[in-house]
């Protein structure tokens, strides 16, 4: 008779072991996807829903610093000078609003202003940070950004869409001719795979 360390499961137990085994796997792999889906899922649920009167009502949060979307029928409110290259400060900057990045130019500047959002260290942690640029995917070129910066209203008009690799630092560091407004965030939503970019040049009062 083999011994008690070597003693064979019955056939029944280790079913039951290897069902349960695989409902808790089902189970956990279901919560994944709603953590790291719920966010993305909930804008774009927001956005089919948008309609033009609310936009047209749209105010900006503050007339310090914000971005707003007419189009998206979004708004938030813009941290300057956040290192982009420091990931415990831009995380702390992205839960609270848009993140503008240290280094770039400020509206009226001229140049290069870059503002970046749902930048996450891992795909669980995703939907703890600003996910308001979830949407920046639906902006075409001739769609418009507002933004509110020291009492002004600045607009830009979009030029194009673009996707790099998560470590391309071209979009940031790039020298613009004439002022330049850069959105960035991570693409697929809820994911960091690679980075959306959404170009808009400056329309002159």
């Amino acid at each position: 008779m083999p011994s008690r360390a070597t003693k064979i499961w019955p056939g029944d137990l280790l079913g039951k072991v290897l069902g349960l085994t695989g409902l808790v796997l089902i189970i956990f792999s279901s919560y994944l996807l709603v953590r790291i889906f719920n966010d993305p899922l909930k804008n774009e649920i927001k956005y089919a829903m948008h309609t033009k009167a609310r936009a047209d009502n749209l105010q900006p949060v503050n007339k310090d610093f914000s971005i707003l979307i007419e189009k998206l029928g979004i708004t938030s409110q813009v941290i300057a000078n956040v290192d982009a290259f420091d990931s415990k400060k831009y995380q702390l900057a992205l839960s609270k609003g848009i993140a503008h990045a240290k280094g770039t130019k400020l509206p009226g500047e001229g140049g290069n202003i870059f503002l970046f959002a749902h930048s996450s260290t891992d795909l669980l942690t995703a939907e703890r940070y600003n996910s308001v640029f979830y949407l920046i995917h639906h902006l075409d070129a001739g769609d418009t950004v507002d933004i509110w910066y020291q009492g002004q209203q600045y607009k830009y008009e979009v030029k194009s869409k673009e996707f790099v690799s998560p470590g391309s630092t071209a979009p940031l560091t790039r020298i613009m001719p004439s002022e330049t407004l850069t959105l960035m965030t991570c693409w697929p939503p809820g994911t960091t795979l690679s980075r959306l970019i959404v170009t808009a040049t400056a329309i002159q009062n």
